[in-house]
């Protein structure tokens, strides 16, 4: 598979099923007090109006929240379907598209990068090009927070909301995914793992994973 196979295979299935999905998790940032405490510390080590990019950031739920913490924060999608709703529900933030494969920013230009819940469509061949264009784009001492579904095999959605798409959704072992960090030059500073939510639906574990590059 090549990067623009599962780009568009991605752009594809969240255009189709971005208001569903909006309205899906609506509350889950304050439902969730466990992941809030990740965002907040993860905020604290990059400090006040750290420059920082969400990356994935589909609604922009996560990028107003970091946002509301003090950080000059932007959103990232691939999908312009995700993002008229991060823009409607978030005018004053600035929400672009494009690939966290390709970032188009310089080298050094960020205090920050979350990928909430964002590279579990990446294929684990394309994990340490893009673990080295996060590392790329931070500067020295730049933190790096991601979020991602435990597990080993896939999880297919298909059909969701009964629309007509359908999307691997990949897990993977915290362990593999900090040594992918490790050897793209990131220290890791904490591990979490938190028991499956069942209001949202979660039937894995859920794996947060804090870095400094």
């Amino acid at each position: 598979m090549t990067d623009s196979d599962f780009l568009t295979a991605t752009r594809t299935f969240y255009d189709a099923i971005a208001d569903d999905y909006a309205e899906l998790f609506r509350g889950v940032i304050a439902a969730s007090p466990l992941d809030r405490a990740l965002l907040d510390g993860f905020a604290a080590l990059v400090g006040p109006g750290g420059k920082v990019a969400d990356l994935g950031c589909g609604p922009g739920r996560v990028t107003a929240y970091l946002a509301s913490l003090g950080l000059s924060v932007f959103g990232l999608d691939v999908s312009e379907s995700m993002l008229a709703v991060a823009r409607r529900e978030n005018p004053d933030l600035r929400f672009v598209q494009g690939s966290m494969l390709e970032l188009g920013l310089a080298d050094g230009a960020l205090a920050g990068v979350v990928a909430w819940y964002s590279t579990i469509h990446t294929p684990v061949d394309r994990l340490p090009a893009l673990f080295t264009e996060f590392r790329r784009v931070l500067a020295p001492g730049g933190h790096l927070l991601v979020a991602f579904q435990a597990g080993d095999e896939p999880r297919r959605h298909d059909r969701p909301f009964g629309h007509p798409v359908a999307l691997d959704f990949l897990r993977r072992r915290p362990g593999q995914v900090a040594e992918l960090l490790e050897a793209a030059g990131f220290t890791l500073l904490s591990r979490t793992v938190r028991a499956p939510a069942d209001a949202y639906g979660e039937s894995t574990p859920q794996a947060f994973l804090t870095a400094r590059r």
